[in-house]
């Protein structure tokens, strides 16, 4: 267990990838704050999954991530519950599609706050505690789009672009402080986000939901296959290892051949 004695952030962890990443890391051993929204109870659910998986314990802690306040206390507060922050995974993320000219500014606002400045105010929060302990692992999952665009997602792609740029920054600041910064870019997950955009579609053309999957990952993907959160998973372990310590400002592209292209 890589991970034994080490304590985990996994920011919008109570679904998908970062529910996905939270299981894989606290399976090696980690003691895992879980962060989210959701139903009071399906949440402790999850929090008692997480804490029977390995030896270490589960937490849950409810900051909003588009408020910097908060976003401090989460770190604060997983200080205090497991004595270190070690692991900081920057995984919550929220989604609009719309042209630019129509893109209501709230949207904008929102996409920004959680899925780009929230890595910026955790990472700042954390810094400090992985720089004194001489050992830290920061994974941004960032996305596909986060290396190449697609029409109506402007926020979207903005603040992944962002994330990569964030990412190969504290790389340069952490290269050697024994803290390494490095991010994941999935393609298409089905997760309950991409999901809510199939099932949209479909409605709108009247199809069927599985017409519109193939077709979601036939625009992109030469390899017609999701990406799932187990395998993204995969790679937030190994990037906790040992045979990714010189690993800095990495992405780490899992997309079915969609940036091959």
């Amino acid at each position: 267990m890589i991970l034994a004695n080490k304590s985990a952030i996994v920011t919008g962890s109570t679904s998908g990838i970062g529910l996905g990443i939270a299981r894989a890391l606290a399976a090696e051993g980690a003691n895992i704050m879980l962060n989210g929204f959701g139903d009071a109870a399906a949440i402790e659910k999850i929090r008692q999954e997480i804490a029977g998986i390995g030896p270490g314990k589960a937490a849950y802690h409810p900051a909003d991530m588009s408020k910097p306040a908060e976003i401090a206390d989460l770190v604060a507060k997983t200080a205090a519950t497991f004595g270190s922050v070690d692991v900081l995974v920057n995984n919550a993320g929220i989604q609009h599609v719309a042209p630019i000219e129509s893109f209501p500014i709230e949207r904008w606002d929102a996409i920004v706050a959680i899925n780009l400045s929230s890595s910026f105010h955790t990472i700042r929060a954390a810094l400090p505690l992985m720089k004194k302990a001489g050992w830290g692992r920061i994974i941004n999952v960032a996305s596909t789009h986060g290396l190449v665009a697609s029409a109506e997602k402007a926020a979207y792609v903005a603040a992944k672009h962002g994330v990569i740029g964030l990412t190969k920054v504290a790389a340069i600041e952490c290269a050697n402080t024994g803290v390494t910064c490095n991010a994941i870019c999935p393609g298409w997950v089905l997760t309950p986000l991409v999901q809510k955009q199939i099932e949209a579609r479909a409605a709108e053309k009247g199809t069927s939901v599985e017409q519109e999957e193939k077709a979601l990952l036939g625009e992109k993907q030469p390899q017609l296959k999701f990406t799932t959160p187990e395998q993204l998973a995969a790679l937030a372990v190994f990037l906790c290892s040992a045979a990714a310590s010189n690993m800095q400002g990495s992405q780490l592209v899992s997309d079915g051949g969609w940036t091959a292209l």
